[in-house]
This record gives C-alpha cells, structure tokens and sequence, in this order.
C-alpha cells in the first residue's frame, strides 16, 4: 500500500526524499496499562503477548482498507485512504475482537486487556526517511500528531473509541454509527479547540444500549453544561 500511494512498483524504486501529500485517517490504537501488565510477565511472555494480540488486530485492519505503518510496542499506528468509516469499522471490530480475546486469556488464567482507539483525518506527507544505510517509509504531519493526542484522551474520558470533529465530517455514511459529542479541549500542541466524538459502537452490549437509551438527556446536558 505505501508502495502504491507513492506511485512506484517497487521497493528498489524508492529512495530518499521520496514523497507525496494526502489526506488519510490515520488510527492509533493501545493497550490501557500495559506497564503495569508487562511488569508481571516475563521478557518470554511479554513478546508472546504482543505478537498474540498484533496478531488478532492486524488482519482487522486490513480487511477494513487500511494498513500498519508501524508497531511501537503495545501500540498500533495505521492509515486509512479514502472514507473515514472503514476506520472506524476497524476500530469497533478491533474493540468486539478484545471480547474474545479476554474469555480466551480468562481460559489460560491471565488478566484482561483492554485498549482505547483514537482518529483523526487529515492531509499528510507520506515518504521515505532515514540515511544511506537505512530508510524508512512513514507518515510526517500534524494530523499525525492529533491521533495520537486523540487517542490519549480515551484515558481521561474512560471510553473505548474517540474521534476528531473532522473524521465526524468526513464519514460517508454517519447513520451507520452510534455518536456522543464529548467535549472541545485543547490538546498538547494545538493552539485552538478541537471538538471530540466518542463512537460506542465498540462497547459491550448492555453498556451500548445504556448510552443509546440515555443519549437525549445526555445531549441536553451537555448543552447545558
């Protein structure tokens, strides 16, 4: 896919420098207190944890249009061309898959996991970087930056699934989606607020249906507030 978005047919046609401007949803997903879960586990056991868990989440993604641009321990950054509904049809699937994931480490005798998923849609440089010696494909732009910036405010909120005001514009078909306005806030970095959208549509059953069911006293109090 980074092959194809730079226009090339091969990985020896790349070289430095190489690069082009387009507008992705780029998705960081991570795994809510993983310090204090690698701090039980083995070196043995924490690599087999992380590549049990990527994967489950890898082929999520990629059956939903998008591809990895790189693992960062616990962490997954990835990218979304065209509509940003194939990444949040990742990011619920990732969040239902977790589900099963936990009877299955409930089965073995390990704790439970769970992981927060933020977006943000935007223009942005994709190219190769690096030195002689070794180069790298990435994404550099500032709606990098907000995705992560948006996914760490799934801790504050204790919500599964946050997304930008623009990703919320951008969808193609919002009515496939169940959304709550959260908040404007002002992320590390940014100099005006951003208004933030929580998508439930990953939560556990009874929990979506509470949010569903509660949701106009929820906006009314929102507009209050």
């Amino acid at each position: 896919q980074f092959l194809t978005n730079l226009g090339k047919n091969s990985i020896l046609d790349v070289k430095l420098g190489d690069q082009i401007a387009k507008e992705m949803t780029v998705m960081f997903a991570d795994i809510r207190s993983f310090t204090d879960l690698s701090e039980k586990m083995t070196p043995e056991e924490n690599f087999n944890f992380i590549n049990s868990y990527l994967g489950r989440m890898s082929p999520i993604i990629q059956s939903n249009h998008g591809y990895i641009d790189k693992f960062m321990g616990d962490g997954i950054m990835a990218l979304f061309d065209g509509f940003p509904d194939h990444a949040i049809n990742a990011a619920i699937q990732m969040q239902k898959h977790i589900v099963v994931y936990n009877l299955h480490r409930h089965k073995q005798g390990y704790e439970p996991i769970n992981i927060g998923i933020g977006m943000h849609t935007g223009r942005l440089m994709l190219g190769a970087i690096g030195g002689i010696e070794r180069m790298e494909g990435t994404v550099i732009s500032d709606s990098v930056n907000l995705g992560s910036r948006i996914e760490g405010l799934t801790k504050i909120y204790g919500i599964k699934i946050a997304i930008s005001e623009k990703t919320f514009l951008t969808l193609n078909n919002p009515n496939n989606f169940h959304f709550r306005f959260l908040d404007r806030v002002q992320v590390k970095g940014k100099k005006q607020a951003i208004s933030i959208y929580e998508v439930f549509d990953g939560d556990t059953e009874s929990v979506f249906e509470l949010k569903l069911n509660t949701i106009s006293n929820y906006e009314t109090g929102i507009d209050f507030y």
